[in-house]
């Protein structure tokens, strides 16, 4: 998908030439079209020159030891010392000019450089570097360039370094690529040459400051209440969910979701690789995977870390994501007494995600039998949430489904919600309409014994929200 990229720099059509009026006075002649962007270049070439000047003289004189107080007591004091030092250059610059300089040089100081002013929009949800002069974001699921750039590859360089050796990490020739996070909780995957053939690359992916609750993914038509009512009655009842979805699809935000349903009185270990996922429970410790060091040794996969919080004494385990050997220990700790768990797998559909599992499960070593990867599948899992992005960028959850046990060598499977597409409007955005499929889930008797009992016309098979595409 390929956004618009929108241009500060718009020259006026010109009109026809005419015969001059001796009453109007004529001004005098434009630059030709072409000079333009060339000064507009050399002026960004003197700035950046500027701001690069001012931040090195700030860094000689700046002793941050010294300097007390919290972090806009601080800032404060290092805007002053910036102003002091943009005052002694010799340059002329308009207030707006100025306090860009002073900005620019205090996000260098204390911040990530030039994504600041992208990190503050808290419409943007996706970040991607390609290179230091091309910067995409994503707004409302759709791609749109920026006007955003960085020096050179020497600087976008200098930010990923910073990014990463916050939790701990590097990037560099012997790591070339590096999963990281922000301090708000968004996901950084960072990749450098000689990987990155035109220059460093970046993509963050945001969660916001302020997260998305069950009530906004019914006023967005994501969800229906039926549909999360039903979906809170499963996890407080102690069932084991898989969450299903492509890239973008947004199962890691559906995954802090469900989430809220456990108890505050339960004990809850969350694995990632890079620990994204915001609970609110307070009986709660967060694992998170470690890179090999620089010489090979160290790594920590989530596979280490899954088979150590079963001696951690949980209530629940939540894994961020299943790809690879962990999937094996994940399905045997759901089907030995560990009930209740939540993970998450890369999948288009259902069916896609048995066969992942099924290819993950072998990458442990094992050679299993499929119809014994199956059986424990089928014994493992109850209930598969299906989320997706549909044209326009509409994230929904297009089905909830049971995991009803095995016939023969295949699992079977029955929907007992789901949305059903009807076409796309001329906004591009899909639209359709949410279903109860008539289908009773078979665990209704273990919902009602833990004291979630559900009404039986919630299941009735009708049509439960309509969404026109708008």
């Amino acid at each position: 998908m390929f956004g618009k990229k929108i241009s500060a720099n718009v020259v006026a059509p010109q009109r026809p030439a005419q015969a001059p009026n001796p009453a109007v006075p004529v001004a005098p002649p434009r630059a030709v079209a072409s000079a333009k962007p060339r000064a507009t270049k050399e002026k960004i070439e003197q700035f950046n020159a500027l701001k690069m000047r001012l931040h090195r003289k700030l860094i000689d004189q700046l002793d941050l030891a010294r300097m007390t107080g919290d972090d806009d007591v601080l800032r404060e004091q290092v805007k002053e010392l910036v102003s002091n030092l943009a005052d002694q250059e010799n340059t002329l610059l308009n207030f707006n000019e100025r306090q860009r300089l002073i900005s620019e040089v205090l996000d260098e100081t204390f911040g990530l450089g030039p994504l600041e002013v992208l990190l503050a929009d808290p419409t943007i949800t996706d970040i991607l570097v390609n290179g230091p002069k091309q910067v995409y974001v994503e707004r409302r699921g759709m791609l749109e360039t920026t006007e955003v750039e960085f020096r050179d590859n020497a600087h976008l360089m200098h930010i990923i370094d910073k990014i990463v050796s916050a939790v701990g990490r590097r990037c560099d020739e012997t790591c070339p690529l590096v999963d990281a996070r922000l301090a708000d909780g968004s996901r950084v995957n960072a990749v450098i040459p000689p990987l990155a053939i035109d220059g460093p690359s970046m993509s963050i992916r945001r969660f916001g400051t302020d997260p998305l609750t069950w009530d906004d993914y019914v006023s967005y038509r994501s969800v229906t209440p039926e549909m999360r009512d039903f979906l809170a009655a499963c996890v407080r009842s102690r069932l084991n969910v898989l969450v299903v979805g492509g890239t973008g699809s947004g199962k890691t935000t559906l995954l802090n979701n469900l989430s809220s349903f456990i108890p505050d009185s339960e004990r809850i270990v969350t694995i990632e690789d890079a620990a994204e996922l915001q609970l609110r429970q307070p009986h709660m410790v967060r694992l998170e995977t470690r890179p090999a060091n620089i010489e090979g040794k160290g790594r920590i996969a989530v596979r280490d870390l899954l088979v150590n919080s079963l001696r951690m004494r949980p209530d629940r385990i939540v894994v961020g994501e299943c790809r690879g050997p962990e999937t094996l220990d994940m399905l045997q700790a759901m089907n030995t007494g560990h009930d209740g768990s939540l993970t998450t797998i890369h999948a288009n559909t259902n069916r896609d995600a048995v066969a992942r599992v099924e290819t993950m499960v072998m990458m442990a070593g094992f050679e299993l039998p499929l119809r014994a990867i199956r059986q424990q599948f089928a014994s493992a899992i109850n209930v598969i949430v299906q989320a997706r992005r549909l044209s326009g960028g509409a994230r929904k959850v297009v089905s909830v489904t049971e995991v009803t046990g095995m016939e023969g060598d295949m699992i079977t499977m029955q929907d007992i919600f789901a949305f059903e597409q009807l076409g796309v409007a001329t906004s591009g955005k899909a639209f359709g309409q949410f279903i109860a499929t008539g289908i009773r889930p078979s665990f209704l008797d273990r919902l009602k014994s833990t004291g979630c009992e559900l009404s039986q016309e919630m299941f009735t098979r009708r049509a439960l929200m309509t969404d026109e595409g708008e």
